[in-house]
């Protein structure tokens, strides 16, 4: 996400924050269109998903999202009053968290609402981070669905394995996935795609889906033809990447995936502790 957009909505957020009797809040209203909702009812939809979602948690509902009026301007210049909610930064948290990631306010607000600071370095960071997890589980899926495709087409899954391993090693200019593991000290018991970097991790993604398109689209049948264009996939994705001054093999590990994931997912219990201090 580009630091202008990042800004832009960091302006729009804070302008709807507000404090209900000391307590800091958001106008449901105004955020509808900064979330990019165009009308009230379809917001109201998702503001009721989030409701659920904090009487699962075990929360009061009525502690998160107060009914609320307020005055809006009419095009005549009149005012009139209209029905508002406001809004916890744990209930905005809960309403991001069910938004659509791929749009990107509702992938902003996950963060803005996540951590305790408005600082934008630090929304930056945290969406790097949210990135690079949201990258993984992706390469998860594609992976996944490559293996359905494959598995209807004469390959097992010690073959799919070794596939996949050749892949890398097209991927990673001669290293195999043992060396790469080996050069960025994974475990052994650990895939190799949850200590790299974003980059790497959407490289062997759109390698990955570019082989489940042609399997496909080109009849492929039987681990030779299917391994071949997979490397062929690989090879050409590093070549593209080569062109631009990156080398795959060279890039420094990133955090461990799942140690990343356990402190986003953590995020909310912050927020809600903070919440909870603030209310009483």
């Amino acid at each position: 996400m580009k630091k202008e957009l990042i800004t832009e909505l960091l302006q729009k957020f804070e302008a709807a924050c507000y404090e209900v009797k000391g307590v800091e809040c958001w106008s449901a209203r105004e955020l509808q269109p900064i979330l990019g909702y165009s009308r009230w009812e379809n917001f109201l939809n998702a503001l009721d998903k989030a409701r659920k979602s904090c009487e699962a948690a075990g929360e009061a509902v009525t502690d998160h999202f107060r009914d609320v009026t307020k005055m809006v301007l009419l095009g005549s210049g009149s005012q009139r009053e209209v029905q508002d909610i406001a809004l916890t930064r744990y209930a905005c948290y809960l309403v991001a968290q069910n938004g659509d990631p791929a749009k990107p306010a509702i992938a902003f607000a996950q963060t803005y609402f996540a951590v305790q600071t408005r600082k934008q370095e630090i929304i930056e960071q945290r969406l790097l981070e949210v990135a690079r997890v949201s990258a993984r589980e992706k390469l998860t899926k594609s992976e996944k669905k490559l293996s359905g495709i494959i598995y209807e087409r004469g390959v097992d899954e010690q073959s799919f394995a070794l596939i996949r391993s050749k892949g890398d090693q097209a991927l990673f200019g001669g290293f195999s996935t043992a060396d790469m593991k080996k050069k960025l000290s994974v475990p052994a018991n650990r895939a190799l795609a949850d200590f790299l970097p974003t980059l790497t991790i959407k490289a062997k993604d759109f390698a990955t889906e570019l082989t489940s398109h042609n399997v496909v689209e080109k009849d492929l049948k039987g681990g030779q033809q299917i391994s071949k264009e997979h490397v062929d996939n690989n090879k050409a994705v590093r070549d593209m990447l080569n062109e631009r001054g990156v080398q795959p093999e060279t890039l420094p590990p990133a955090e461990d995936i799942a140690k990343l994931k356990r402190k986003l997912d953590g995020d909310a219990k912050k927020i809600l502790k903070d919440t909870r201090a603030k209310n009483k």
